[in-house]
């Protein structure tokens, strides 16, 4: 089975792939031929996951799955949320996302936080969602090379290292997006189990 992951971020396409045995193909965007922008200007996660994996689905008749995953802390309100990506204005990297993340709870003691990861999957004309969080903690300084995003100051809960600090193996394990996948994952092989039982 084909599904194409909306994204371009070869990170993210790298843990599915991980997660994922030989029953299903992951393509990329740009193996389907696509270089474009898509359109990602929801509110929410659940919002920009579904109009990313439907805006693909339209266009190459494809079945695809896309994600959108928002660093949540609370002292800050759930901030950044959906802003996540985009944090420290348009066009920054997530060096600078840090960086302004640090600088804002630089006074702040209440370090709680928790990644949220939503997963839009739609096949033919139906869409079914898939979440996966996890809580841990914003450190003061940056720790480790690995991952992406904030996973430099992100320690999860009941862990030592952050997710910059886990080979991909370790992180898949109990990230949130690793917990999004492997429900969508569970989904998907009962799919295809389900369809080839009818086919006997």
């Amino acid at each position: 089975m084909e599904l194409v992951f909306a994204t371009n971020n070869i990170h993210k396409i790298n843990e599915i792939r991980n997660l994922l045995n030989d029953s299903f193909k992951i393509l990329s965007l740009a193996e389907i031929g696509f270089t474009g922008e898509i359109p990602e200007d929801s509110s929410t996660l659940e919002g920009n996951a579904s109009q990313k994996a439907w805006f693909i689905r339209h266009k190459f008749g494809i079945n695809c799955f896309a994600d959108d995953t928002g660093l949540e802390v609370e002292a800050l309100n759930g901030e950044p949320g959906v802003y996540s990506a985009r944090y420290a204005g348009a066009g920054r990297s997530f060096s600078d996302n840090m960086t302004k993340l640090l600088e804002k709870m630089s006074e702040i003691n209440n370090r709680n936080a928790r990644f949220r990861t939503v997963i839009s999957l739609v096949t033919g004309d139906q869409e079914i969602q898939f979440e996966g969080v996890v809580r841990g903690e914003i450190l003061r300084e940056r720790r480790g090379i690995q991952g992406f995003g904030y996973d430099p100051v992100f320690r999860p809960e009941g862990c030592e290292l952050t997710f910059a600090e886990m080979d991909l193996e370790q992180k898949n394990q109990i990230s949130h997006r690793g917990r999004a996948f492997n429900q969508m994952v569970s989904y998907l092989l009962r799919f295809r189990d389900d369809n080839a039982d009818r086919k006997v």
